[in-house]
């Protein structure tokens, strides 16, 4: 059976589903295996994105993002003030 990746948006549908399934009674064994995944990956993604709604993990996705670039900048400005600082150390 091949890996399927899930949208954050589908993890927390999925979430909810078996929220549901396990209010009715059902065991956290069975909601699972009914939404159609194993126990590692729901307690993972409970782990991740428990209690969040669709907007919250959009916005989180997006933030995520802006670290991203924002590290990346800064990263790119510390390289280019050692840079700096080598060459204005030596004399000529």
């Amino acid at each position: 059976m091949g890996k399927t990746k899930y949208t954050t948006e589908q993890i927390i549908v999925k979430l909810r589903e078996a929220e549901i399934l396990c209010g009715q009674g059902k065991t956290i064994a069975e909601a699972v295996r009914q939404i159609g995944v194993t126990e590692q990956p729901y307690y993972r993604w409970r782990k991740t994105y428990g209690g969040m709604n669709t907007n919250d993990a959009r916005r989180l996705k997006e933030l995520e993002k802006e670290n991203a670039r924002l590290k990346r900048l800064v990263a790119d400005l510390s390289l280019d003030n050692a840079i700096l600082k080598d060459v204005n150390s030596k004399n000529f």
